[in-house]
């Protein structure tokens, strides 16, 4: 009798446990399922946008060295070219007439952030100092206040993007990576920037070894395709726009 009794307790254990693990299951195939079909809502920065006018833009993160950055302008003002420069908190305080000078040659200024962090990792009083700062100094220094912000890493989260909308801020990536950090020669930066297309966003850095052979390049080869280099304002929607999930950005 008792070893029945034991049996049926086992019994019952064993299926208590199977249907729990059914109903975990469930869950998180549920989840799985409201992701896949679009019902759990990711905001997304925007990567490239929807046009086929032969726009491009051209920008340059700033964020360690200036010592390139009057003949990058130099070379864009002879191109007739207008970029957008990123520039982090720490290397406006270290250049600040260089952030003049960005200014004075008619290019656009950007947001990068004060201490260049992951920002997903800040909690959002902090992510939102990050970006104050940036704003503060800039409109200082040039009486505008950057309507784009670029995340450090390109990291992103629904909690950033939510402080940026609370900034009337559009968050910015790249579809084109240029790769000039990682010391190739102006022509392989050149072939790299090749691919961009309408409403491409073109990542480069301000100080990076071979920058000043490759803009000649990128700059000449996107002309001669028939492709106009302008600045983010000149590129993105600020109004009535959507960003689809691979990050293209469309007007409504």
């Amino acid at each position: 009798m008792v070893f029945s009794i034991t049996k049926k307790a086992i019994i019952a254990t064993v299926l208590l446990v199977v249907f729990c693990a059914v109903g975990v299951v469930a869950l998180l195939n549920a989840d799985v399922q409201a992701v896949y079909n679009g019902k759990v809502e990711r905001k997304i920065p925007v990567y490239n946008v929807d046009r086929d006018d032969k726009l491009v833009a051209l920008t340059f993160d700033a964020a360690w060295g200036g010592d390139k950055t009057e003949q990058i302008l130099e070379l864009l003002n002879k191109y007739g070219v207008k970029a957008t420069f990123f520039l982090v908190g720490f290397w406006i305080d270290k250049y600040p007439d260089l952030v003049k000078k960005i200014d004075d040659a008619g290019m656009e200024i950007g947001n990068h952030s004060k201490n260049h962090y992951n920002m997903s990792k800040l909690d959002d009083q902090t992510k939102s100092q990050e970006i104050d700062y940036v704003n503060t100094k800039i409109m200082e220094l040039t009486g505008k206040t950057p309507k784009f912000f670029r995340a450090p890493f390109g990291d992103y989260n629904n909690a950033l993007m939510g402080v940026l909308e609370q900034k009337s801020m559009i968050g910015i990536q790249w579809d084109v990576d240029s790769l000039d950090w990682k010391g190739l020669s102006g022509q392989e930066i050149a072939k790299r920037v090749a691919k961009a297309k309408s409403g491409s966003i073109i990542l480069c850095h301000n100080n990076s070894d071979n920058i000043l052979d490759a803009i000649p390049l990128v700059i000449s080869n996107l002309q001669n395709q028939g492709y106009k280099l302008v600045t983010m304002s000149e590129l993105v929607y600020q109004q009535n726009y959507y960003v689809d999930n691979n990050g293209v950005q469309h007007l409504k």
